[in-house]
């Protein structure tokens, strides 16, 4: 067939010089039947130079006589942008030659693509930011020299950008983890690539830990899972037995050691930048903080300093690389072309620079902190500066026994910091603010071991029911997480008598929410309060719509919250303010671009908001379930929203026992306090605080506090 198929080609060209006068060498693109453009030639001249070109023999005879293979290499050695491209070349029966391989990548996918031989599906690859998955398929597709949303594409929470002719797809873990639900032995695809297996996420180890009995029972199917050093040697352990596939950058960055404290690592950081700057040494900088509320910091910080030093130095630009941020590298004006850049991130970034050639100094603080619950589909928006919205895949480390979440600030792994150095490229420097003798774990730690797994443990049930009953755990979960995550889906109803997966249980699987939203939405439905309901769940499950006040505007901004401030409560305020940016778009002559800055809102969160509540309402039409017309404002729809919320939540009350705003709350017996950024902290002196609050989100730290609390009283039980 493949004979054929060549003959024909070479006869359709042959017979097309006379009257089109292409040439002998004409090369064909499979995709569109067009030729290459002088780009294509330019990227794949460039890719031959990566560290993983070498090994593409090697990993496609690997591949072919193998289910399960895995690939390890540092930052910047290709395997995330040519690895994937490798796998289509697999379907063919017949043998390669090394002239084809090194030719044509995009040959050989469409060979993959167009051929009757490959019955077994098409090419995925996992991401866990959804940033990055968009940025890698446009790489490839411009490498492949073919149009994005057509044979490469890409899927993230909201977007899909692919269509029937895709061969290959890029999408964040957690899409791929949902899309098990109804397909959950992945027969669309031939070869699943699992990368980025070292950041050890909840969702890529449910993936991992599944697949291993997908495999069982396809055993067509190919899995690649793509790491770094040395957590590639957990999953060989793990594994055991299976192809490994090493790809060594070609040499190591100079590395500097600091004796320093890691409690002054901030500004130790950012005075070297600065000592950096003013010694007019070429090449841009890498910083890595704590947290992205250190790279806000940072920025600013920096950008006043910049401002200072303009006259006399060439200009320093910070940018913000922070996960989910929008785009990789904003774009650069002319007059910056010749500027100094400082790329500040954090934690779970390191593959981000990818795309980033220019950085000569890489500056370490060796520490990160991890905060706040991820669910799937869940983020958080905790950082905005200067109207820049900066997203945050963020991490949390959970306390089981008092059902919190907690900050904790502790060292990088060993393999974090391995990834760091190689940044800077053999002729870079690595500053690492802590000493050379210190000790680093080796691996990143499993979000698995330090995260609420309630929604995993409730997806895992799901798939019990879909037949992939199965999950070998890399690290197993916490025994006492374990059961507290079933003792909550037993609170709200998910589980049978039996602890299957009740009616109720499997319905709330199917929405992209945690299980006591997920709860709290369905309750809408007898109370007949969708509509308000569906508002909360979306402004709750996208990014903070308040964004940090500009100097000297804290006062007016405290005042035009004030106007959509409710008196029943934060959920009731999220309702007044999304109501509120919808009334601006039916405005003539008002843009809700004006309306969110003139209240000191973000659009891009608004808009986020309001396209998640697009989402959930089309899973309630599909479920048949009734929806409702807005009642919001009326006394009875204010009880019936506090009752929807009561069946989610009713584990999360709190009293106030001294009447000073110190909450009692029943399930944990902990003493905390609202915070301040909530409604009725900015009116507490004025109207007093209520009694009875349920709360939203608790958090372990040095000041602890309820966050987006809403009054409730006796009346409000059914």
């Amino acid at each position: 067939m493949e004979q054929s198929s060549a003959e024909e080609s070479s006869q359709l060209v042959e017979g097309s010089d006379d009257v089109f006068g292409f040439g002998d060498d004409l090369e064909l693109n499979q995709f569109d039947g067009l030729p290459y453009s002088s780009r294509y030639y330019k990227l794949l001249n460039e890719r031959k130079s990566l560290p993983i070109w070498g090994s593409r023999a090697e990993f496609i005879k690997a591949l072919e006589n193998n289910q399960l293979l895995i690939l390890s290499g540092t930052t910047k050695t290709g395997k995330s942008t040519q690895a994937v491209e490798l796998y289509e070349s697999v379907a063919e029966s017949s043998p390669l030659s090394d002239q084809k391989v090194m030719k044509g990548v995009p040959q050989w996918c469409a060979e993959f693509c167009l051929s009757e031989q490959y019955q077994h599906g098409v090419v995925v690859c996992s991401q866990i930011q959804k940033q990055q998955a968009v940025d890698l398929a446009l790489r490839v597709a411009d490498e492949m020299d073919v149009n994005i949303g057509h044979e490469v594409g890409y899927s993230i929470p909201l977007e899909n950008c692919c269509s029937n002719d895709t061969v290959l797809r890029f999408c964040t873990d957690d899409v791929l983890l949902r899309e098990m639900m109804s397909d959950p032995l992945l027969e669309h695809y031939g070869v699943v690539v699992i990368d980025q297996a070292h950041e050890r996420t909840v969702s890529t180890d449910l993936l991992l830990g599944l697949l291993r009995e997908v495999l069982i029972q396809r055993p067509e199917l190919r899995v690649v899972v793509l790491s770094v050093p040395p957590a590639s040697d957990t999953l060989l352990a793990h594994y055991g037995g299976v192809p490994h596939l090493h790809v060594e950058a070609p040499s190591s960055p100079e590395v500097v050691y600091s004796s320093g404290s890691r409690t002054e690592s901030f500004y130790a950081a950012l005075r070297l930048v600065l000592e950096v700057h003013r010694a007019r040494e070429p090449g841009d900088l890498a910083v890595f903080l704590a947290s992205e509320q250190e790279v806000g910091c940072a920025c600013s910080l920096l950008a006043k300093e910049a401002a200072r030093l303009s006259s006399t130095h060439e200009d320093l630009v910070p940018v913000a690389l922070c996960p989910g941020h929008a785009g990789i590298c904003p774009p650069v004006t002319e007059g910056q072309n010749k500027s100094r850049k400082v790329f500040l991130s954090c934690s779970q970034s390191e593959d981000m620079f990818w795309s980033v050639d220019t950085i000569n100094f890489v500056i370490d603080t060796g520490v990160e902190k991890r905060y706040f619950c991820l669910e799937p589909f869940k983020k958080k928006w905790f950082y905005i500066k200067k109207g820049f919205c900066y997203f945050g895949n963020v991490k949390l480390v959970y306390n089981p026994r008092v059902r919190a979440n907690s900050e904790v600030v502790r060292p990088i792994s060993r393999c974090r910091a391995e990834i760091r150095k190689q940044l800077s490229g053999s002729r870079g420097k690595c500053f690492c603010l802590y000493p050379e003798e210190a000790e680093l774990p080796a691996e990143i730690p499993a979000q698995i071991l330090e995260a609420n797994i309630t929604s995993a443990v409730l997806f895992l049930k799901r798939m019990e029911v879909a037949g992939l009953g199965h999950c070998d755990f890399i690290s197993r979960p916490d025994p006492e997480g374990l059961m507290q995550a079933l003792e909550e889906l037993d609170y709200l109803a998910a589980l049978d008598d039996d602890g299957n997966l009740s009616e109720i249980g499997i319905i709330m699987s199917e929405f992209p929410l945690d299980p006591q939203m997920a709860k709290a939405l369905l309750a809408s439905c007898e109370f007949d309060c969708v509509n308000e309901l569906l508002i909360i769940a979306a402004m709750l499950t996208a990014p903070s719509c308040f964004v940090e006040p500009p100097l000297g505007m804290e006062t007016e901004a405290m005042k035009c919250h004030k106007k959509l401030y409710h008196p029943e409560g934060d959920h009731f305020t999220l309702i007044n303010i999304y109501n509120g940016f919808k009334c601006s778009q039916r405005e003539p002559y008002f843009s809700q671009e004006k309306w969110c800055q003139d209240y000191f809102l973000c659009c891009a969160a608004l808009q986020t908001a309001d396209a998640i509540r697009a989402e959930l309402t089309d899973i309630l039409k599909r479920l048949e379930l009734p929806l409702s017309e807005p009642a919001f404002g009326t006394k009875t729809n204010t009880l019936n929203i506090k009752r929807a919320l009561l069946a989610g939540y009713f584990m999360q009350i709190a009293r106030d026992v001294d009447g000073a705003g110190n909450y009692f709350m029943l399930s944990n017996k902990h003493i905390a306090q609202i915070h301040p950024f909530s409604g009725y902290g900015a009116k507490a002196y004025k109207l007093g605080l209520p009694e009875w609050v349920l709360f939203h989100e608790y958090t372990l730290s040095d000041n602890n506090c309820v966050r987006t609390v809403t009054q409730i009283s006796p009346e409000v039980t059914p």
